[in-house]
C-alpha cells in the first residue's frame, strides 16, 4: 500500500513538473501582450487620470481586468484554431473595401500610438538631462535591429524581461505613502461624472488598456509561436497572468500620482511631468524608479507597436509577414515597419510638435476604433464553419457585446457633450 502512494505521489510530481516546463515553453504571448499595454501613451493617460482625479478612476481597473481576459482568450482561441491571424479572418469574411477602411483608420492611429512611444523614450530621458536628439535616433536603430536582425525567440526572450522591469511602478506608488482606505472607497463607491474630461479620460483609459492593435498582435504571436489546441489550458494561464499585469501596473501608476500630485493640487500634460513633480513629494527614487519605468514601456511598447501594425497589415492584404522571415521573403512587412519607426521617430525630433495631442487622442483613437474590431473579432468567433467547436461560450458573448456598447454608449456621450 505505501508502495503504492508512493508510486502515485512520484507520479503525480512528474506530471507537475511536466505541466510546468510545458507552461514556461508556451509563456509569452498573453505577458507580453499584456504589459505592452502600459506604454508610454497608457502612462501618460494613468498618470493624468491619477493627478485630476485621484483615486477616483481606480474602479475602471475591475472592468479592464475582466474585459481584457475575455478578448485575449477570444484572439488565443481563433489564432490556435485557425492558425491565420485576426486581420486575414477580417479580410476573408468582411470582405476587401471594409478591411481597407477598418486598417486605414487602425493604422493612421498606430502611427500617433508610436510617436507617443518615441515621446515616452525622449521624456523619461530628460529626466536625467538627456537630449531628445539623442535618445531618439539611438532607441530607434536599436529598436528596428531588434527586430529586422533578430528572431521571434530571442525578441520574445528580451520583452519578457522588459515586462518585468515594469512592476518598478509598484515601487514608485509605495514610496507616495498612498492612503489605502481611500484606495478601498474609491474602487466600491466611485463618484462617477458625467463631464466631457472625465467621460474623455474613462475613453483613453480603455483604449490604452484594451487597444485595438493588440487584438491583433495576440493572434499573431500565438500562430508564430506554433501553438495548438492542446497548449490552449497552459495559453490560458499565460493571458491570465500578463492581465494581471496590465491592471496591477496602470493601478499603481494612478495611484502614484494620486496620491502625490492630486493631493498636492499638481497639474501634469505628460508622464514626464508625473516623473519630475514627484521628487520634491515623494522623493529622487520614486521620481527615478517612475523615470524608468517609463523609459522601459516606452522603448517595449516602440518596438512592439510598430511590428504588430505591419503584421494586421500585411495580413489584411495577403502579404507575407513574420519576425523570424528574412527581409527578402517579407518586403512589405519590413518595409513597413521601417516606415512607422522613421515617421513616429521624425515626429519627436520637430521642434514644439503638439506631443499632448498627440498622445492623449490616439489613445481616444484606440477607444473609438475599438468596438468596430471587436464586433469583427465577435463574429468570426461565434462562425462554426470557422471556430467549428470551439465558438464562443454565452458567457464571453455577454462580456464581449456589453463591452462594445458601453464603449459606443461612452464615444457617443463624448461626441453629445462636446456640441453642448
Amino acid at each position: 500500500m505505501a508502495l503504492i502512494k508512493y508510486s502515485e505521489f512520484t507520479k503525480r510530481r512528474k506530471n507537475t513538473w511536466r505541466n510546468l516546463v510545458v507552461f514556461l515553453a508556451i509563456l509569452g504571448p498573453g505577458i507580453i501582450t499584456g504589459s505592452v499595454d502600459n506604454d508610454a501613451g497608457g502612462i501618460t493617460t494613468y498618470s493624468v487620470a491619477g493627478a485630476l482625479y485621484g483615486y477616483n478612476l481606480l474602479w475602471t481597473m475591475i472592468p479592464a481586468f475582466l474585459v481584457l481576459v475575455v478578448m485575449q482568450e477570444m484572439n488565443a482561441r481563433m489564432g490556435i484554431v485557425t492558425g491565420k491571424g485576426l486581420a486575414d479572418l477580417i479580410r476573408e469574411n468582411a470582405g476587401v473595401k471594409i478591411t481597407f477602411f477598418i486598417f486605414v483608420g487602425l493604422l493612421i492611429a498606430d502611427i500617433g500610438n508610436t510617436t507617443t512611444e518615441f515621446a515616452g523614450v525622449a521624456g523619461s530621458l530628460q529626466v536625467f538631462n538627456v537630449s531628445k536628439y539623442i535618445s531618439v535616433p539611438i532607441a530607434a536603430v536599436l529598436v528596428w535591429w531588434l527586430v529586422v536582425k533578430g528572431t521571434y525567440k530571442f525578441s520574445e526572450r528580451v520583452f519578457l524581461i522588459f515586462s518585468a522591469f515594469l512592476l518598478v511602478y509598484v515601487v514608485s506608488a509605495l514610496l507616495g505613502k498612498p492612503h489605502w482606505h481611500d484606495i478601498g472607497r474609491a474602487m466600491v463607491k466611485p463618484d462617477i461624472q458625467y463631464t466631457k474630461d472625465y467621460l474623455t479620460i474613462v475613453i483613453g483609459i480603455i483604449g490604452t488598456t484594451i487597444a485595438p492593435w493588440m487584438q491583433f498582435y495576440m493572434q499573431s504571436a500565438v500562430i508564430e509561436k506554433g501553438l495548438k489546441i492542446t497548449d490552449y489550458k497552459y495559453t490560458l494561464w499565460d493571458v491570465i497572468i500578463g492581465s494581471v499585469i496590465t491592471v496591477v501596473v496602470a493601478f499603481f501608476i494612478i495611484v502614484a500620482c494620486a496620491s502625490t500630485l492630486h493631493v498636492s493640487g499638481i497639474k501634469i500634460e505628460e508622464a514626464k511631468d508625473a516623473a519630475l513633480a514627484l521628487k520634491p513629494l515623494a522623493g529622487d527614487l520614486a521620481s527615478a524608479t517612475f523615470a524608468f519605468g517609463l523609459f522601459i514601456a516606452s522603448i517595449f511598447s516602440a518596438t512592439i507597436l510598430p511590428v504588430a501594425t505591419a503584421f494586421y497589415v500585411c495580413e489584411a492584404f495577403g502579404f507575407e509577414a513574420g519576425i523570424d522571415k528574412k527581409w527578402k521573403e517579407a518586403p512589405q512587412f519590413y518595409w513597413l515597419f521601417t516606415f512607422i519607426i522613421i515617421i513616429g521617430a521624425a515626429i519627436i525630433l520637430i521642434p514644439n510638435a503638439p506631443l499632448i495631442l498627440i498622445t492623449l487622442w490616439s489613445q481616444v483613437a484606440n477607444g473609438v476604433l475599438l468596438p468596430v474590431v471587436l464586433i469583427c473579432m465577435i463574429l468570426i468567433v461565434n462562425n462554426k464553419e470557422v471556430m467549428g467547436e470551439y465558438v464562443n461560450k454565452p458567457l464571453n458573448n455577454l462580456f464581449g457585446w456589453f463591452t462594445i456598447i458601453v464603449l459606443i454608449g461612452l464615444t457617443l456621450t463624448l461626441f453629445v457633450s462636446s456640441f453642448f
